[in-house]
């Protein structure tokens, strides 16, 4: 057995690229606490009833058991319940909360459009607001997020998980057939949503067949809603709080494109309300994924009106323009102590130096040294190379 190998779709961050991430991550978090996020840490390894609150998550988990307490554990896919049982059961404080946070996650297997397991996960959240404002501030907030790793061109697919609920507000439909009802849905399979709908009364199974087909632009997709789904409270309600903030959105970024697709309920079980995806031009599937999700904290003790977004800060490091090298400085390996003296001045004045014995060749992926440290008259000066 190989000893360098590593699992199935598991890999290394290698130089330069791990400092791209890295600094991607500094500069995002920095924005975050701009707008008055406050970071979290939480544990990458909790009870996995805990993990598991409010997600669908179970088959992604990867789990084993604590030795100190007999129960199960699971290594965490998702960090968004975590902090929403930081908001709920830690802080439980009763006003608005704002919180961020970036760590790795673990799938036990590969998500569909991914190819890797591992992820670097990052987003920030708004807990204790029910109203439109806070979901406009997710939104600002993501596509400064992307703008930050270079990508201006973002398309905003909307959806509402209240659309669903209105149309099913009378039907009690167990959990499996809600499964396969989320499946039709998202792969718009109409010929076989139409007859596996076909048991329930005629007006629902032609909003779900319809709902298929509404997607495309904001204006014409709201009004054939309007004018094709059943005018439920939920619906309505739905509908409305889209148009409000499509008007609200559509002027925050020269690049952006809006769209709704209202069978994109991708984590239904766990959305309430506005749901979000952000595409860009070159990656197929979506870069990040939020909405409101005002339940999940209801595990916890306290169901708190939350919104928020994540993404994997690994695939978005890698969708942004490569740094180019830092120049550097090289410098001998030597006691003489005005060398040190020197190197301490430059590298406290910002500047890279890199000590190498002489004759070393200079093997690096992040640096060139245009300049090097040389003895003249007694002194130690910087010379270009």
């Amino acid at each position: 057995m190989n000893r360098w190998l590593l699992p199935e779709d598991i890999a290394d961050v290698l130089p330069a690229e791990a400092r791209k991430v890295e600094t991607l991550r500094r500069n995002i978090l920095d924005l975050y606490q701009s707008y008055g996020y406050e970071l979290v840490a939480p544990p990458i390894l909790e009870f996995l009833d805990s993990l598991l609150t409010g997600t669908d998550l179970n088959l992604q988990t990867f789990k084993l058991v604590d030795q100190l307490s007999g129960r199960t554990l699971g290594l965490r896919a998702d960090i968004t319940p975590q902090v929403a049982r930081i908001d709920a059961h830690l802080l439980n404080r009763d006003g608005v909360t704002r919180l961020c946070y970036a760590g790795s996650v673990a799938h036990a297997r590969t998500p569909v459009g991914s190819t890797a397991r591992e992820e670097l996960q990052l987003g920030a959240e708004i807990y204790g607001c029910a109203t439109w404002q806070a979901d406009l501030e997710a939104i600002t907030l993501l596509l400064k997020t992307l703008s930050l790793a270079g990508l201006d061109r973002v398309y905003l697919d909307l959806s509402h998980a209240g659309i669903l609920n209105g149309i099913l507000a009378k039907e009690n439909l167990p959990i499996a057939e809600m499964e396969t009802l989320y499946g039709f849905l998202q792969s718009k399979d109409r010929p076989r949503l139409s007859v596996w709908a076909k048991s329930l009364p005629e007006a629902t199974a032609k909003a779900l067949v319809a709902l298929t087909e509404l997607n495309g632009p904001c204006a014409e997709v709201l009004s054939k809603a309007k004018g094709i789904l059943p005018q439920t409270p939920e619906v309505k309600e739905a509908l409305a709080q889209l148009a409000h903030l499509i008007e609200s959105a559509s002027d925050l970024s020269k690049g952006l494109e809006l769209s709704i697709d209202l069978a994109d309920l991708r984590g239904y079980q766990y959305h309430s309300g506005v749901m979000f995806a952000a595409y860009v031009d070159t990656l197929p599937q979506p870069i990040a994924r939020g909405g409101r999700y005002d339940q999940v904290g209801k595990a916890f003790g306290r169901a708190r009106p939350a919104t928020g977004f994540s993404l994997d800060l690994l695939t978005l490091a890698s969708l942004s323009p490569n740094p180019q090298p830092k120049n550097a400085i090289l410098a001998p390996w030597d006691n003489d102590v005005q060398l040190k003296q020197a190197i301490d001045a430059l590298r406290q004045a910002g500047e890279v130096v890199i000590q190498l014995n002489a004759g070393e060749p200079m093997q690096s992926a992040e640096y060139i040294c245009d300049r090097e440290l040389v003895k003249q008259g007694g002194q130690w000066t910087v010379n270009q190379k």
